[in-house]
């Protein structure tokens, strides 16, 4: 196997697959002592890493191995859940001598790379920071499986899990810019005859409308569910119901604030008393502030307040407007011993997260469907990452391959912006450039 550089990487437009997308060759630019494969998965009824390691483990560990190598790292972890003893068993078989297993309590949020660094090493990363600033690089499985491959193949397919009120939950692998709609077909279509769509999970994902609309590099989830679900009602709750709602019933109770993962880390944020921010303009205080460091993991509205109110909602609004007006904290107060005495006896189990969404009516399964799906279209987004859209290589009516560059990240100020290259997933002609996607049909 070719020797991994950030070239290849940068060139395959890898990007972090979990969610954020932040250019993989930038992470890996920097220089760490250790770097862990986030293997957790926390959201209910995702399975898409734990079946990318069932079958494509070694090329996985191979990408954590370059990972380890590019930032100087000495250790290699890969954070998974405990309960996966099967794929545990099958990792140890093939792990080096610098790489081990950091088995996980079956809890929620265990994927948040704050809580999963302090697990893994005891380190706590300072609020506003990012594991880099503790001497660690945190890595999705198939954004490892991605960096692997670097060498020989852009990134142009992206697994995911289908699940919920579906005839066949599954996991795919799906050409990147395919619509949501082909995807939930391929798992046997719905189930419900009004079919709502959660994009990347019910807690931290979002509601879709448009079925038609495309998978990017980092979707990791659609979850079927009809309109009238615990989930659908709140994520479709009206802002001005929520602030009138939120004004008049928050009794202060601390519940949201008892369990919120990053003020068990020792960050300065207290959801319920951001909610006071609902009757009084609070935004110089501290308690209003500390909003900024919400990781918005949702686990204050979906599971503890117990008058149903939107703390998470609450909190990603103040924090939006505290970095509008540019009211950052520099130096917030940090309390790096708060998570060996409460964290840990702090975690939610899965288990009752899904009783209390009322997720165990479907079916909790998620096998890899090993052949790809094939598609005759796809539109492929030109910003599916943090940092710049990125600017056209090719022209309607040209003729492209898999695998063709479709598109670059500009140049700014004499230098390439932030951001990834894109690339085609299928071969066929390109048919229009517009609206920030570059439509291919074969």
């Amino acid at each position: 196997m070719a020797e991994i550089t950030v070239q290849h990487i940068e060139q395959a437009g890898v990007v972090g697959a979990g969610g954020a997308g932040f250019p993989t060759h930038v992470k890996l630019s920097g220089k760490s002592d250790t770097v862990i494969l986030n293997a957790a998965e926390c959201e209910p009824l995702l399975h898409k890493d734990k079946e990318t390691l069932r079958y494509y483990g070694r090329e996985v560990l191979d990408g954590l191995a370059a990972a380890m190598r590019l930032t100087g790292a000495e250790r290699g972890f890969v954070g998974i859940k405990e309960k996966y003893t099967d794929i545990i068993d099958l990792l140890v078989g093939m792990l080096p001598s610098d790489i081990e297993i950091a088995p996980l309590k079956n809890t929620y949020p265990a994927g948040d790379e704050f809580v999963l660094t302090y697990d893994v090493t005891r380190r706590v990363i300072p609020p506003g920071g990012i594991p880099l600033n503790v001497g660690v690089v945190t890595m999705n499985v198939e954004t490892a499986l991605n960096v692997a491959r670097s060498p020989a193949a852009p990134v142009t397919t992206k697994f995911i899990s289908i699940a919920g009120a579906v005839a066949n939950p599954c996991t795919l692998q799906v050409p990147v810019g395919v619509s949501f709609r082909e995807c939930v077909a391929a798992a046997g279509g719905e189930t419900v005859n009004d079919p709502n769509y959660m994009i990347g999970g019910v807690m931290m994902g979002r509601l879709e409308d448009d079925f038609d609309a495309p998978v990017l590099k980092t979707t990791g989830a659609i979850i079927v569910l009809p309109s009238d679900h615990y989930v659908v009602r709140r994520h479709r709750r009206d802002w001005t119901a929520q602030v009138r709602i939120g004004r008049s019933a928050c009794d202060q109770c601390s519940f949201c604030t008892e369990l919120c993962p990053r003020y068990l880390l020792g960050h300065p944020i207290e959801p319920h008393r951001a909610m006071r921010s609902l009757g009084f303009n609070l935004l110089g205080e501290a308690n209003v502030r500390g909003t900024s460091f919400c990781c918005e993991c949702n686990l204050c509205s979906m599971f503890s307040c117990p008058e149903n109110l939107d703390p998470k909602d609450i909190c990603a609004q103040n924090k939006r407007r505290i970095a509008d007006e540019g009211e950052k904290w520099r130096d917030p107060p940090f309390n790096p011993k708060r998570p060996g005495i409460h964290l840990a006896n702090r975690k939610l189990p899965i288990d009752k997260l899904m009783t209390r969404l009322g997720l165990n009516r479907f079916r909790n399964v998620g096998p890899l469907i090993t052949e790809p799906l094939q598609t005759s279209k796809v539109a492929v987004a030109l910003s599916q990452h943090v940092g710049a859209p990125c600017e056209p290589l090719v022209k309607v009516g040209q003729k492209v391959r898999v695998a063709d560059a479709l598109a670059k990240p500009p140049m700014r100020n004499g230098k390439i912006a932030l951001g990834a290259p894109v690339h085609a997933s299928i071969g066929g002609t390109v048919k229009s450039i517009d609206d920030g996607f570059i439509r291919i049909e074969a």
